[in-house]
């Protein structure tokens, strides 16, 4: 099982020496257990720290070993019988629980022959042993003594393994793998270089997950394309990925669930269930498979880029078919598709602030995280274009990599006006693409004409499904209202007029919607030919 321990994430990389670090009681395992986990962990290549001579009772945590607590990643403390008879044990296990608290460090218990509440509540053979540290005790060594008792009850309020009668052989088993699982999720996901703003995002994420769901808690992450919704995604894994008992993060599920499910499904099996053998003859068996698999486990699944609840048919229909307290991630353009699904927690992704844009900027133009010597105006001019839109300034980023004269800005910001990118507009589009042709329709209408509109206006001039259009646009993260007032990103707005625009680039006369200067020229001159024009 794995540790269920709110363990804190730590922004310094740490140097690891060990994969694992043996805290135990020598006089009781050290010959038995603690000697076949060991060498079961050895064999695999898990490096492992495991103290081979008894220390002097009652020192301080020797330099050697504290150095060997800091620089392990996962930390196995076998409690047995008279493992707090050892203040060096109590000692040893109050800088384990620091580790973990401080640097999110994982620490898993195994109870030896012992009932993990007499460890948490000192009884038994623990109050026995704390009877005895407690007499003719000073104040000092009582407040270390509080200090022992604090960091058992923490330490046994964690996931782990209790022996009993079992096979002993079974669990060592049992302990390796869960290692190794853990240590093959070490390696992160790679969110790609010059991510700016993401720690505003983590700590509001974290914050809103600190609540404790006794079923499944599903996660939603919205917001338009390229505002960052999978980058979000993938960060909150690394972070929280190793406090599970396994973890998938399965991409662009729209686009994949399309041409295979089925591989879809092995891949999230794989990906939790790791060193066993899978095969999967057809869809039905996946999902047999999966609620026999993973409805016992705590799990973390991103399914990212959904659009439509078909797409999660046979991969999680329903919550229950992962185990309890396990976490679901689901990264949409579609707010109205979180709903039906049952989100516990919403998280729209927002643009970037002023500050946050100009840096991302800059070091994708620049290679640095401040402007470089270019006319400002213009610097400042392309960075208001985007509007805080991450893919946008990214995008923009590198195509002023190469650009260095006030010509050169100049040329490429009157082009950008007049076309967008393509590789932001393909991404913009997708959500377009995605509606019905009246919605369409009601888009397109707002893009060129009623952006900053009063909706209810809006409503009344547009018609009877101007309503439900304008809530399903506002689901797709394709416009917001804000006190009444319709509003869109300017470069989502500019995909609407280009989209008009292409209906006939060389006439606009042929297009069905008209604005400023086009609209002034084809009146004037009277070439009006839209499908909608009635005049002949």
């Amino acid at each position: 099982m794995a540790s269920t321990s709110t363990q804190k994430a730590s922004s310094v990389t740490i140097s690891h020496t060990y994969d694992v670090f043996l805290s135990f009681r020598g006089e009781d395992t050290r010959k038995n257990f603690t000697d076949h986990l060991y060498k079961n962990l050895d064999a695999y290549g898990i490096c492992t720290f495991r103290d081979d001579e008894e220390l002097e009772k009652g020192r301080d945590i020797a330099f050697d070993l504290s150095r060997a607590i800091e620089e392990s990643k996962i930390f196995i403390v076998i409690f047995s019988k008279n493992y707090a008879n050892s203040r060096w044990c109590l000692n040893e296990l109050l800088k384990i629980i620091e580790s973990m608290e401080k640097e999110g460090k994982i620490v898993l218990p195994i109870f030896y022959h012992v009932n993990p509440s007499d460890v948490r509540k000192q009884l038994g053979s623990y109050g026995d042993a704390f009877s005895n540290h407690e007499k003719d005790a000073d104040e000092e060594k009582k407040a270390r003594i509080q200090k022992w008792r604090t960091a058992l009850s923490k330490a046994s309020n964690l996931s782990g393994w209790h022996i009993d009668e079992q096979y002993e052989t079974n669990v060592l088993k049992e302990i390796t793998d869960d290692i190794i699982r853990r240590l093959n999720h070490d390696q992160p996901l790679n969110v790609g270089k010059n991510i700016v703003g993401m720690s505003f995002h983590l700590e509001k994420l974290k914050s809103l997950m600190k609540k404790k769901f006794n079923e499944v808690c599903v996660v939603g992450i919205c917001g338009i394309g390229g505002i960052g919704k999978t980058t979000v995604a993938m960060a909150i894994y690394n972070e929280l990925s190793n406090q599970y008992d396994g973890s998938s993060f399965l991409r662009k599920v729209k686009e994949r669930s399309e041409r295979d499910t089925l591989q879809l499904q092995h891949e999230l099996l794989q990906d939790i269930l790791r060193g066993k053998s899978l095969k999967l003859s057809n869809i039905d068996e996946g999902v047999k498979m999966i609620k026999r698999s993973l409805s016992s486990k705590r799990v973390l699944v991103v399914f990212d880029d959904v659009d439509n609840l078909k797409q999660l048919e046979y991969l999680a229909e329903e919550q229950g078919w992962f185990g309890a307290k396990s976490t679901i991630i689901i990264t949409t353009r579609d707010k109205n598709l979180l709903a039906q699904y049952g989100v516990n927690i919403e998280y729209e992704v927002t643009t970037l602030n002023e500050e946050e844009a100009i840096e991302l900027f800059s070091l994708w133009a620049f290679r640095q995280n401040l402007p470089n010597k270019v006319d400002q105006d213009l610097f400042y001019e392309v960075v208001r274009y985007a509007k805080g839109l991450p893919l946008a300034l990214k995008v923009l980023g590198s195509n002023f990599f190469d650009k260095k004269t006030k010509e050169e800005w100049k040329s490429a910001l009157e082009k950008l006006k007049k076309s967008s990118d393509e590789r932001i507009y393909s991404v913009l589009r997708t959500s377009y693409d995605g509606l019905d042709s009246v919605d369409k329709d009601i888009f397109l209408d707002i893009a060129c004409f009623f952006k900053g509109k009063d909706k209810d206006f809006v409503s009344r001039i547009l018609g009877p499904y101007a309503k439900n259009g304008i809530r399903t646009l506002e689901d797709k993260c394709l416009i917001t209202i804000s006190a009444n007032m319709l509003d869109m990103h300017d470069m989502v707005q500019q995909m609407g007029w280009n989209i008009v625009h292409q209906e006939c680039p060389k006439d606009p006369g042929g297009r069905s919607r008209l604005w400023g200067s086009d609209a002034e020229f084809v009146l004037t001159k009277n070439t009006v030919r839209a499908k909608w024009d009635t005049s002949n």
